[in-house]
């Protein structure tokens, strides 16, 4: 599969730096506040020593049994991991996947007490609209890397000038190289408000939210929040599912009659989600502390852990190297390795079920514009009747034909087409 060309040119570099007070271009009304709110300039230099770790301990892995079973019911299987680590150990070199990030302009800042690790990328076309861009989990910022170009360069992609966005990439609390939160204050509702400030504090009085996974949830708790300036949010995982159908799917009851079409194919991919694949995520809910001692001391287990993920939510029939290359999934995994952030982003769901509700259950937006594109290898596919009822300000709805959960990583142009007709009514 050809992959979208990543750059970014020193002019936009530079418009970056001064916006964001990295250098003194900037007036005086403009610069980053001092103290606890300034925002630092941010290098990623990961030790030496840590790689030499890793690759210790993949060294001295100890594998399990086969799986007793043909196909990825017990899970993913040894034939499939083992060659990803065994390249994970002689190939892959984590020094690229650095370069990488480095190559995008990163700055930390602190806000109610956590450090909060962002890259800005500001476009070269003076009117584009600012947005900030929310991943998921087991995502990280390494999953919106390919749409940078398309949406702060549109000409250069099949768009015009007018359809260029300002991007503000954070890291979610736990995840990477943001702080770790110390307490369970740092529920989604939290980092929502976060979010706002930190658009605020980079001079955005107006602005835009797109997410998915959890991305998708902090956007509409923006737009549920309403803060003055947001402008519209767009979503590719709707939380639209009204709770009485969660409730039926998580006891097993069958579909009512009532259902249209759509309602109840997406009824159907929810019974296999919640009652196939949901143990995840009830490990992460109750007990992220224990699975967090496996996450925290060994890479394969890790690397088990997010690829069945990354095969299960994209849109390749259980084989994510249809739309990843090896290092791509790797650049994933060994962030989170790196950063030992596997105990710390489980808690994030941890987190989040303290305040109830599951991942789609509706949320009702009342007065900040919505936008969906659903998209046909998404955990399920939200109808639009659901939709409708959830966003009473929908905008915009559209079911693309290709893509999965991973949308802006699996498809970075048809995402970004996406977010530009999304977007155009609230320029």
């Amino acid at each position: 599969m050809s992959q979208p060309s990543f750059s970014i040119t020193r002019r936009a570099l530079l418009a970056t730096a001064a916006a964001t007070g990295a250098v003194s271009l900037l007036p005086a009304a403009s610069k980053a506040k001092s103290g606890s709110a300034a925002i630092r300039p941010f290098k990623i230099e990961v030790p030496q020593a840590d790689i030499d770790d890793l690759l210790r301990r993949l060294a001295s892995t100890r594998w399990p049994d086969r799986e007793t079973v043909e196909g990825q019911t017990q899970g993913v299987q040894l034939a499939t991991l083992q060659p990803l680590v065994q390249y994970w150990a002689t190939d892959y070199d984590w020094r690229k996947a650095e370069a990488k990030l480095n190559a995008l302009p990163q700055f930390i800042t602190e806000i109610d007490g956590l450090d909060i690790q962002f890259a800005h990328i500001r476009s070269e076309h003076p009117n584009a609209m600012p947005l900030i861009l929310t991943h998921g989990w087991p995502g990280s910022i390494f999953e919106l890397l390919k749409v940078v170009e398309p949406l702060t360069n549109p000409t250069a992609h099949g768009g015009r000038e007018e359809d260029a966005f300002h991007l503000v990439l954070p890291t979610y609390p736990g995840y990477g190289f943001s702080g770790k939160p110390k307490n369970g204050d740092w529920a989604p509702p939290h980092v929502a408000k976060a979010w706002h400030e930190l658009m605020l504090r980079l001079g955005y009085k107006t602005y835009v939210a797109q997410g998915g996974d959890w991305g998708a949830i902090i956007s509409e708790l923006m737009a549920i929040q309403a803060p003055t300036g947001l402008l519209g949010v767009h979503t590719n995982m709707p939380g639209t599912v009204p709770p009485e159908i969660v409730q039926l799917v998580r006891m097993r009851q069958p579909a009512p009659d009532s259902l249209s079409h759509d309602e109840k194919a997406a009824f159907k991919s929810l019974d296999v989600f919640y009652n196939q694949g949901f143990g995840y995520a009830e490990m992460m809910n109750t007990r992220p502390q224990t699975l967090g001692y496996s996450l925290a001391d060994s890479p394969v287990g890790m690397a088990g852990f997010y690829y069945e993920k990354f095969a299960t939510w994209s849109y390749t029939d259980g084989h994510p190297e249809k739309a990843f290359t090896k290092d791509e999934i790797l650049d994933a995994i060994t962030l989170y390795w790196l950063t030992n952030t596997g105990t710390s982003s489980s808690r994030s769901y941890w987190d989040a079920a303290q305040l109830g509700g599951g991942p789609f259950t509706r949320r009702t937006i009342k007065k900040v514009p919505v936008a969906v594109t659903v998209f046909p290898g998404e955990i399920y596919q939200a109808p639009k009747g659901w939709t409708e009822q959830s966003y009473e300000n929908l905008i915009y709805f559209n079911k693309v034909d290709k893509g999965g959960h991973f949308a802006a990583w699996e498809e970075p142009e048809l995402f970004a087409k996406e977010l530009r007709s999304a977007f155009k009514s609230l320029r």
